[in-house]
């Protein structure tokens, strides 16, 4: 497989692209005490605010974004030490395993054994075991939605107190919905591309990537049973002026279903949780983007938690993108709205 990656130059490009998304090493921070560590064997770097505190602190785990392929502690060590500054939180960030040298279930397995062992030592951190956080974006969306998922119905740990998910990426199934439509060609995240990356994160390669994006891997029967909780139908209508196609369903190919069919497995697809899971699940922060081809994952994943009774925020950015946040006072320069994404963030943390 590696080879057929290296024909192709795709592990060239990854292993570049990797390193343009390094990020610089920055110096200390006045403000915070942070140290690289392991929780069972998985790498984090932990933020702790220096101050004193009158009390246990919040606890966060931040799983970065990146399409399970790219990102790193280094990439998002801006955002993690702002939210721990203006929150004042202690905030781990996990260096889980990235495709496509490491599939899926590697980068879901270790965020969840890092919040594990996080949430079994929260004394020795400081951490309010009744304001346990967990929070990504993009991929880490994903990664996040799925380990609030596995952790809902467990009695052996403290019990999460929210999830914000920033942009998630939730399901596989459709890659036609109204905002991959719209939003096809719209940096940072082109459709062509959410595809690779599903792909690369389930099987460490993207063929089939074709029929994927057609809807020709998903069998009728399977379709219709998810059509209640996948569907433009259950996206509001505003966010269809910008115009959408109704599809012809493409015909069916078994043999790519077997080879993609761990798309219908919630820990890959987090939508596709039964109601049972998903009435469980702590209260909720999501961020959309409007200039977002997964802007209707988590508009969908909105719905599904509100009509099993979970609380939720919802925040949109009417001029975002994807990749917004992580491009926080990146190089030099900074979006406005992106400072705006990540407040509401801070804003919500501080209510819990």
């Amino acid at each position: 497989q590696g080879r057929i990656l290296e024909k192709t130059g795709l592990c060239s490009q990854i292993t570049f692209g990797r390193y343009v998304r390094q990020g610089r090493k920055l110096g200390l921070d006045p403000k915070l005490f942070i140290q690289d560590l392991q929780f069972n064997e998985v790498p984090v770097r932990v933020y702790q605010p220096k101050a004193t505190s009158d009390g246990p602190r919040r606890g966060i785990l931040f799983f970065h974004g990146g399409g399970w392929v790219f990102g790193s502690l280094d990439t998002y060590e801006k955002v993690c030490r702002y939210l721990s500054r203006e929150s004042d939180s202690v905030v781990v960030s996990v260096q889980y395993r990235l495709a496509p040298e490491h599939k899926y279930p590697a980068a879901y397995e270790d965020c969840l054994n890092a919040t594990q062992h996080f949430l079994q030592h929260l004394e020795h951190y400081g951490v309010d075991p009744a304001r346990v956080i967990v929070c990504g974006d993009s991929a880490g969306g994903n990664l996040a939605a799925a380990v609030s998922q596995t952790l809902a119905g467990r009695s052996d740990v403290p019990k999460l107190r929210a999830q914000i998910l920033i942009y998630p990426g939730l399901q596989a199934l459709d890659f036609n919905l109204p905002s991959y439509q719209q939003n096809r060609g719209v940096p940072l995240l082109f459709r062509e591309r959410a595809a690779f990356f599903a792909l690369l994160y389930l099987n460490g390669d993207a063929l089939h990537m074709q029929e994927v994006l057609e809807g020709s891997h998903i069998p009728p029967d399977l379709r219709l049973k998810y059509r209640k909780w996948v569907s433009p139908d259950n996206i509001p209508e505003e966010f269809k002026v910008r115009g959408v196609t109704p599809l012809r369903p493409t015909d069916f190919i078994a043999e790519v279903y077997e080879t993609v069919k761990r798309f219908c497995e919630p820990n890959l697809c987090p939508l596709l949780a039964e109601d049972s899971v998903v009435h469980q699940l702590p209260e909720s922060f999501i961020l959309t983007c409007e200039y977002d081809v997964l802007r209707d994952d988590g508009l969908l994943y909105k719905k599904r938690l509100e009509d099993n009774g979970v609380r939720v925020t919802w925040y949109h950015l009417e001029d975002g993108f994807h990749g917004i946040i992580s491009l926080y006072d990146y190089c030099g320069f900074s979006f406005p709205s992106g400072k705006r994404g990540l407040d509401s963030v801070v804003n919500f943390l501080k209510s819990l």
